[in-house]
């Protein structure tokens, strides 16, 4: 790598990162991605949701992703940005070296926030799961248990219910923080069993999820809970501290963007699950890396 001018460098190889890859190269950008992993989608047991395809692993996905990108003459260069500066032009650190732009696609992604328990490391992808709409489908006419105390929380468990024959939202604390509408709906749903003022100690099985080791916070009792899944809804932590301060984002750390993936700064757009949006699925990644290029493209042209 050298300090050659890019047009466009898209941090992040995602698939919000390399869609936007694949639309740089269709419209003959010089442009580069700076990949170090697939995201969440290369952990991803299998996707059913995503158009055309029937099933698929989230690694093979990736692989189909990025070999498409390289096909359309992408550059796709192993290393991740270490830090983002403006100027006369963008500037992007890394440990191979400096490599500067006239435009940057945000690309970075976010991550699922984890109860911390070995148990559903090991488990995950075998019951334990951190998207109701992605993988609610699997567990149709079954138990299972949603973790978290929150809107999200509160909708995955509304939305389980109509596929799960029984469902089990375990909250931590006395009282829910989910708006009252949800609440109430939560409440009226009757296959909905609310546990509060408990965590998860352990998720239990070998192979597969059988169950769960609960403790109650208030008194110290312990018991388990038969369940065949664990939807975890304790949060997501956008991957945007490389912009703070750079670009403006939400309360929560998210970069603030709409529909045409534009920031605050000019020629900064951000694209995937890191910017503000209702729906963080893989289908919106890759559209919003085309919507990226394209508002990249308006920038470059009036520059």
């Amino acid at each position: 790598m050298n300090a050659e001018l890019y047009d466009l460098l898209i941090l992040g190889g995602g698939p919000a990162g390399l869609s936007a890859a694949l639309y740089a190269s269709r419209a003959r950008l010089r442009a580069a991605v700076l990949h170090d992993g697939g995201g969440q989608v290369t952990s991803t047991p299998e996707i059913e949701n995503y158009l055309g395809i029937d099933s698929i692993d989230g690694f093979e996905l990736d692989r189909l992703f990025t070999e498409h990108a390289k096909r359309m003459g992408a550059e796709l260069l192993t290393v991740r940005a270490e830090k983002l500066t403006a100027g006369d032009m963008f500037c992007v650190e890394t440990r191979g070296g400096l490599l500067r732009t006239k435009a940057v696609v945000l690309a970075m992604g976010a991550t699922h926030r984890e109860l911390g328990l070995e148990s559903e490391r090991r488990l995950f992808g075998s019951g334990v799961s951190y998207c109701a709409t992605c993988d609610g489908a699997f567990f149709r006419n079954k138990t299972v248990a949603v973790v978290g105390g929150g809107d999200t929380a509160a909708s995955d468990a509304l939305y389980l219910s109509k596929l799960a024959s029984k469902v089990y939202l375990i909250h931590r604390r006395d009282s829910f923080r989910a708006s009252r509408f949800l609440v109430e709906r939560v409440q009226a749903r009757e296959n909905i069993r609310c546990i509060m003022s408990t965590v998860v100690e352990e998720v239990l099985g070998e192979e597969r999820v059988q169950g769960l080791r609960l403790r109650n916070v208030s008194n110290g009792n312990t018991g388990t809970l038969e369940v065949n899944g664990l939807f975890v809804a304790v949060g997501i932590q956008p991957n945007s501290e490389l912009v703070r301060g750079l670009v403006t984002l939400d309360e929560s750390g998210f970069v603030v963007a709409g529909e045409d993936c534009k920031t605050s700064m000019p020629g900064v757009f951000a694209a995937g699950d890191l910017r503000t949006k209702p729906l963080r699925q893989i289908v919106c990644a890759v559209s919003d890396g085309a919507v990226a290029v394209e508002s990249a493209l308006e920038y470059l042209e009036s520059r």
